[in-house]
């Protein structure tokens, strides 16, 4: 279903470009063409869609009937629609399979999913010290392998709460 509407936005978001050839510009012969959506306003149109998809429930006659603020109508051929509620992702949920955010690392300066602020569900986040050893000062020795150094580095790490 997902990708059936992607494939209708791409028709719908899809615009007519033309280059003109000719001598200095002269539009003596036009070359037109359909082109799609870019990737990013795609998915940009795709995650409005998800964010206000509509739950819905089957009714007597088969079909998709939404359930919103106790009024019922069909589903429209563009909304994504959901049958059960999303499981809260926040918190370990056996039935559900899902771990919960607790434990996890998150990057405390982002602003995107992997942020303390989204991924710790507003219950905060620990701070600690951790050693990384790593290879560095890597050189190139003659002929044909590469010789590394390790080194150990405390950084600064993130978990949710």
């Amino acid at each position: 279903l997902f990708v059936i509407i992607a494939f209708k936005v791409i028709k719908r978001k899809s615009r007519v470009t033309c280059k003109c050839h000719g001598v200095s510009g002269s539009c003596s012969l036009k070359t037109c063409w359909k082109q799609a959506p870019s990737i990013r306003e795609l998915g940009q149109i795709l995650l409005d869609r998800y964010d206000t998809a509509v739950r819905v429930k089957i009714n007597r006659r088969g079909n998709l009937q939404l359930v919103k603020n106790g009024k019922k109508r069909r589903a429209a051929q563009m909304d994504l629609v959901y049958l059960d509620d999303p499981p809260d992702y926040c918190r370990y949920d056996e039935k559900s399979s899902t771990a919960g955010t607790e434990g996890r690392e998150c990057n405390k300066t982002g602003h995107g999913m992997e942020s303390c602020e989204l991924l710790c569900c507003g219950r905060g986040y620990n701070t600690f010290k951790k050693v990384v050893t790593e290879k560095c000062e890597c050189k190139f020795v003659w002929c044909c392998r590469v010789a590394c150094k390790t080194c150990q580095t405390k950084i600064e790490v993130h978990k949710c709460k």
